[in-house]
């Protein structure tokens, strides 16, 4: 362990205790190791040099005895362990210290298979990557019906499973059920399995409830042992058609999703290919070498810094007041009754449990909009995610009414009309008029001054911006915009709030479209000026694919709707005529009635082709790196000049932002640390957004 020794000094030591158990009936005794940190479920159990260590000094002592029948491993309440200390990663440098980190990880949870007597994982919470792959090595499985989340989110952060995961769960369950959970969910969004769904996926041989599972999981292996208990597995195939087919299937979600853009899920995916023929040791070491390529890339240090913003920055919100000056909500007020609005309401009844109320002028608007609320409430009963009594419990606490005099008693009104500033200005002063002088005032505009709507307001201290993300109840950006006169105690509410309603909440200056609107539309102006130049809609549309976003511009561009873009690049031409130009022929689109260039079989629908071609101010426009070098310019120099004028704390939180709200992954760092790798950030501004090795391998 001389190589990575110092790299993991504060390593919180997940330590193996061992207890011995006499199983029921006359099975024997059990060596049941427990996996402890000593810490609360808040601090998971994770596996560092110490820990690995420690674990293999405890099945030295197991080895020695002549005694046992089994060995079992269990963790501590509520997570069983989560997998490698990614601090510790973070620190490794050279390909010595990663393949010893690689060598060691599996020496250890290769003996749990290759004991004189059976081994049994009883996964008793949150089991991830290294703590799911321990699992993996034991001969048998049970799981609790409560756990959360089980899952190899590797490929998300820009690893691989790299202590067997990837040889031995697809010749546990398949390659194609395999890739579900080494490809398919860590690039949905980091997706979770829950305890029940992984034993019917065969991952686990049994599944009991959680308030006996321990004592349950016992008594199973003690049948097991005797024999009353069989545990049926299909025999391993080495079939090669179905097991091609499925890498195949996987590589093209890969290819959709990515476009060659981080090399994890593609080494993931030549892993798991090896696994049907390849013996044990040599897949393993296949395993060691792909975690020591990808532990010193740069794909992994910004896929961990990014990790460390969603579950540390995101957490402790810059600039945000005390929470103790929050004001309690028993009530919420949504102005407008469309469908960003009634997703609001759905989502403030849910999660905070309190009557909301929709206003509207017309009543068969106001009641298509409570429909709705009441009518997702169902689908969500239909699916099992809520109980009945939740289910009607909810439905009772969204009502509708064509008086804003029903928000006399809110403590928060937030308005959702059409984006227009003299309308809002008109309802912010109509609902000030009838609430507590302590109601917060709240808009979801997307563009516009929250300044300039509270100017005229008597209490214009009191009104703050809460710009969520569409779809409302996925993105879990909240843009927390404090106006000029806005006052701690407003704000205070807005992020206590935005908390509850689990929504990862950012401080942002009260600036034109704020941060993700302002970024994603000056990307959006290169796109489509470089189309207006007379590049053709499909070059143009994919110049950025070698960053694996979630969607090409055109087709965030339809899922937002071009009257949408439309009005935030007017909006921004506005405050920064100089570098947001608002395009002839998305204002032609717009008039067309158009829902964007696609037509709905993803082909360019030839009328929006037309429209673009009879504006084109050229013969032949960039090509892709031209548009592709604009584009990441055009970032760069946006990010710079919003750092300058504070729109935000620092560079981090515009990488949250784009994370959380525009869904930008990991593997980029946002966009910050992208720039910086590739030299753009110097290029155009003259220095680096982040410090030389956060985010990338040092210099």
């Amino acid at each position: 362990m001389s190589g990575i020794t110092g790299i993991h000094d504060d390593e919180a030591v997940t330590h193996a205790l061992v207890r011995d158990v006499t199983l029921p009936g006359e099975a024997g005794t059990m060596a049941l190791i427990t996996l402890d940190n000593g810490f609360d479920h808040t601090k998971p159990n994770t596996f560092g040099p110490r820990g690995l260590t420690e674990l293999d000094e405890a099945l030295d002592a197991i080895c020695e005895r002549s005694d046992l029948a089994a060995v079992g491993v269990t963790g501590k309440p509520f997570i069983f362990a989560v997998g490698a200390d990614l601090t510790g990663a973070a620190r490794v440098r050279t390909r010595a210290q990663a393949e010893e980190i690689g060598r060691l990880g599996h020496e250890v949870f290769r003996r749990l298979g290759e004991l004189e007597v059976p081994s049994f994982a009883f996964v008793n919470g949150a089991a991830m990557g290294g703590g799911l792959e321990i699992a993996l090595h034991c001969t048998y499985r049970t799981i609790s019906s409560g756990v959360p989340a089980v899952a190899l989110p590797e490929c998300f952060l820009g690893l691989v499973p790299g202590w067997g995961g990837t040889q031995l769960l697809p010749r546990l369950i398949g390659p194609a059920n395999a890739l579900k959970l080494i490809i398919e969910n860590p690039l949905s969004q980091n997706k979770m399995i829950k305890g029940t769904e992984a034993f019917k996926l065969g991952v686990a041989d049994a599944v009991f409830e959680p308030a006996d599972f321990l004592e349950e999981s016992l008594s199973w292996a003690s049948r097991v042992l005797t024999g009353e208990a069989a545990v049926p597995r299909p025999p391993f195939t080495e079939d090669a058609g179905s097991w091609e087919a499925a890498v195949a299937g996987a590589r093209a979600l890969v290819d959709m999703k990515l476009h060659g853009a981080s090399p994890a899920p593609y080494r993931a995916l030549e892993l798991v290919e090896l696994a049907r023929t390849a013996p044990r040791d040599q897949g393993f070491e296949a395993e060691t070498q792909a975690l020591a390529d990808l532990l010193t890339g740069d794909e992994l240090r910004a896929g961990l810094y990014s990790f460390d913003l969603v579950q540390r920055r995101a957490k402790r919100p810059a600039g945000a007041p005390d929470r103790a000056l929050a004001r309690t909500i028993t009530k919420v007020g949504v102005v407008g009754a469309g469908l960003m609005a009634s997703q609001l309401a759905l989502l403030f009844a849910r999660r905070l449990q309190v009557p909301v109320v929709l206003t509207d002028l017309d009543q068969a608007r106001l009641d298509k909009g409570v429909a709705y609320v009441h009518a997702e409430i169902a689908r969500l009963l239909a699916k099992g995610r809520i109980g009945a009594d939740t289910a009607n419990r909810l439905t009772g606490l969204v009502t509708g009414s064509l008086t804003k005099d029903a928000f006399a008693d809110a403590e928060l009104v937030i308005e959702a009309v059409f984006e227009d500033l003299k309308v809002k200005r008109q309802v912010l002063s109509e609902v000030e008029a009838v609430v507590r002088p302590e109601c917060v005032l709240a808009t979801n505009t997307s563009s516009l001054s929250v300044t300039a709507m509270a100017a005229e307001l008597r209490h214009p201290e009191r009104v703050v911006g809460l710009h969520f993300f569409n779809p409302v109840a996925v993105l879990p950006l909240l843009e927390v915009v404090r106006g000029e006169r806005t006052d701690d105690a407003s704000l205070a509410t807005a992020f206590a709030v935005g908390k509850a309603l689990r929504k990862s909440g950012v401080l942002v200056k009260d600036a034109p479209a704020f941060v993700v609107n302002r970024l994603l539309t000056r990307f959006m102006g290169e796109v489509i000026g470089a189309v207006d130049e007379g590049t053709p809609i499909e070059t143009a549309d994919h110049a950025l694919d070698g960053l694996g976003l979630p969607m090409t511009p055109f087709t965030l561009l339809q899922l937002v709707g071009p009257a949408v873009g439309l009005h935030v690049a007017e909006t921004l031409h506005e405050a920064f005529p100089g570098r947001y130009k608002v395009s002839a022929s998305l204002a032609n689109l717009v008039k067309a009635g158009k829902p964007g260039v696609y037509a709905p079989d993803f082909t360019i629908d030839p009328e929006a082709r037309e429209i673009f071609e009879s504006q084109t101010i050229g013969t032949a426009g960039p090509d892709a790196e031209q548009v592709r070098q604009r584009a990441l310019g055009a970032l760069a120099e946006e990010v710079r000049l919003m750092l300058d004028e504070g729109v935000v704390a620092a560079a981090e939180d515009i990488d949250l932002c784009m994370i959380l709200g525009a869904g930008w992954p990991f593997h980029t760092g946002g966009i910050t640390p992208y720039l910086d790798r590739t030299g753009v950030s110097e290029k155009v501004t003259g220095r680096r957004f982040l410090a030389p090795g956060v985010a990338s391998v040092p210099d």
